[in-house]
């Protein structure tokens, strides 16, 4: 029976995507107990082939190829929760590597936590060509949102979310609270996002417990095009775009403008005691993040 269904969404890293579906394999929970889905978001590499012939040269694996043709990451994981068997619903994004005991970890935290409906697994950041030197704790998380609150299993920390390439949820969730906001995700090379945020602030509403699962590891692979300057300046307006969205949803723009503000202030602080390179970042960040909030 399956317990668990797997759902990679993907857009054109067709390289990538084998390194993932590579770390997917070598899982240790048995193959008849979880799936793989892999929503092909219209990639114009050669995505679809490669997927079907990663299945035929592992026939023992539940791999399934699926083509969600309105574009967006929302619509992408929706279809996939709308295609999923398990009762148990996971995902990660294309440009990871998971650890063997990853499906296994997820399985066996909803099978002894009655109250998880959630949950989120440690991220780590790994850096192909290197780690910037004007990369900063501060800097990182927007680009890799690295994720480690320790070795044992928890509920996870106030005001903190797992990251949407680590996380799963009982298909209970998507039943009671809905899907992904189409509204909100990557579309594209739009770097919109704030899906995963939206959807665990409905969750929260609900008083569903979410918990952190340290042996559900994911290595966030960063490739050098996502270290350059102008991507960095992209992504960090794009965030602020992205919380502006989620604010008018709510009606709490007031709040978020205020927020923005004192960020400001904490940002000209942290600015004192890092390295000049790390500074000129920080207030890259900030500025691009406030010019999204703020224009129009």
């Amino acid at each position: 029976m399956i317990r668990l269904s797997l759902i990679i969404a993907t857009y054109n890293r067709a390289e990538q995507l084998m390194v993932t579906l590579d770390s997917v394999a070598r899982q240790t929970l048995s193959a008849d107990r979880w799936e793989c889905i892999v929503v092909d978001n219209n990639s114009k590499d050669d995505t679809r082939q490669r997927v079907e012939a990663f299945a035929t040269e592992h026939p023992q694996l539940n791999i399934v190829y699926h083509l969600e043709q309105n574009q967006g990451l929302s619509y992408a994981r929706n279809a996939g929760i709308a295609k999923a068997q398990g009762d148990i619903i996971a995902f990660v994004d294309d440009d990871e590597r998971i650890v063997p005991e990853f499906v296994e970890a997820y399985v066996e935290l909803f099978d002894s936590k009655a109250d998880a409906m959630s949950a989120g697994g440690k991220i780590v950041a790994e850096y192909p060509t290197g780690c910037p030197e004007w990369m900063s704790h501060y800097t990182e998380q927007p680009i890799a949102n690295p994720m480690d609150f320790g070795s044992e299993v928890k509920l996870f920390p106030k005001r903190r979310i797992p990251g949407g390439g680590n996380m799963a949820m009982r298909r209970s969730v998507f039943e009671e609270v809905g899907v992904f906001n189409t509204n909100l995700g990557r579309t594209g090379g739009r770097l919109i996002g704030g899906e995963e945020s939206e959807l665990f602030e409905r969750m929260a509403e609900r008083g569903m417990a979410c918990y952190y699962v340290p042996r559900a590891v994911m290595y966030h692979i960063i490739p050098e095009s996502k270290l350059q300057s102008d991507y960095f300046e992209r992504l960090s307006y794009n965030t602020g775009i992205s919380q502006r969205l989620r604010a008018e949803m709510r009606g709490r723009k007031v709040r978020l403008y205020v927020m923005e503000v004192a960020k400001w202030c904490a940002t000209l602080l942290l600015c004192l005691i890092h390295r000049p390179q790390q500074s000129r970042y920080l207030l890259k960040m900030r500025k691009n993040i406030s010019k999204g909030i703020f224009q129009r």
